[in-house]
């Protein structure tokens, strides 16, 4: 396989070094990595597959000379350099939410919608609550036309960056919350991201733009209340999924089953259904609680969990490139 130039954008911070982890665990064919952050953190040294690289202060002349760019380093640093990057003709990846709702850029998870990748150079990766629920939705679009969606999630403290899984030890030490409104140790907070004049959070109102985005389907219905839960690593969600046809629970298993990036756990008389511990460090994403919704006909209850830094984020933007090189659009 032809190798790349790869930039990395962002390489010190919690989602970068996933980059790095994953790159090496995938064996991306990369001829030379360069490592790119801010001021402050150029000159560290990071190890990559043996060597040892040198982060290097992010620029205008940062990308001369690659072909790929993954950008980890929030929506900032992405609307500002990911267009200088594009238009020296690499292939930008970038993780942050500045182009997702761009209707020029591809919002892609590659198990569902990679021919989005051909809409613009520059490539978005979504939410990583809406990544893990759009798999499962499309392997029951296989047979089955979507009504409504109705999304609960329960996101672990990662979500937050840094900040997430600090605030959460110094809470169980006792100490106060530096970074949540409420004591996270304590419990579950119906709040992530700000509050928009409709009583959403933008997370919730991401999921919902974001799934009707990538399944294709401007005017499905969805909904979603986003809540962070004490869990350091891998976010969980109950989906509630209306369809416009009667279905039978035999055939929504299978659909599951052979469904790409969709690992079935479904046995709960013997305790197995999808959990955090199962998915940390993992890129599958692990669905289980299979049963028909009680309150309304041709309703589908389901949960799903995925590590969201990996699949939720790196190792989605990864999964992309390498679909994109063995179709040569790199």
């Amino acid at each position: 396989m032809k190798k790349y130039n790869v930039c990395l954008v962002g390489a010190t911070g919690l989602v970068g070094q996933t980059f790095l982890q994953v790159l090496g665990e995938f064996d991306f064919p990369i001829e030379n990595l360069k490592l790119l952050a801010s001021s402050r953190s150029a000159g560290k040294v990071i190890p990559f597959k043996g060597e040892d690289l040198v982060v290097e202060e992010l620029g205008l002349d940062s990308f001369d000379g690659y072909d790929l760019a993954f950008f980890g380093a929030g929506g900032a640093m992405s609307k500002k350099y990911g267009p200088v990057a594009r238009n020296k003709g690499l292939i930008v990846i970038d993780n942050s939410s500045a182009w997702r709702e761009d209707g020029e850029v591809g919002l892609v998870v590659p198990e569902v919608n990679i021919e989005d990748v051909k809409l613009n150079r520059l490539i978005a990766n979504p939410n990583c609550s809406t990544i893990q629920s759009v798999i499962p939705l499309a392997a029951l679009m296989k047979k089955y036309t979507l009504k409504s969606v109705n999304y609960t999630t329960y996101q672990a403290v990662s979500g937050s960056g840094a900040q997430g899984p600090a605030d959460l030890e110094q809470t169980l030490a006792g100490e106060a919350p530096a970074f949540y409104p409420h004591n996270i140790s304590q419990t579950c907070i119906p709040h992530i991201d700000t509050f928009t004049d409709s009583g959403y959070t933008k997370e919730e109102m991401k999921m919902a733009n974001e799934t009707r985005k990538i399944l294709h389907l401007p005017d499905l219905p969805v909904s979603a209340t986003c809540v962070r839960v004490p869990i350091v690593n891998a976010h969980a969600v109950s989906m509630r999924v209306e369809l416009e046809e009667a279905f039978e629970l035999e055939d929504v298993v299978e659909l599951l089953t052979a469904q790409e990036g969709v690992v079935l756990v479904d046995d709960p008389n013997n305790n197995l259904y999808p959990t955090a511990t199962m998915a940390n460090g993992n890129d599958a994403v692990y669905v289980g609680r299979i049963r028909r919704d009680l309150s309304a006909p041709n309703s589908l209850l389901l949960y799903c969990v995925a590590d969201n830094i990996r699949k939720g984020a790196a190792s989605n933007a990864v999964q992309i490139a390498l679909k994109m090189a063995a179709q040569d659009l790199i």
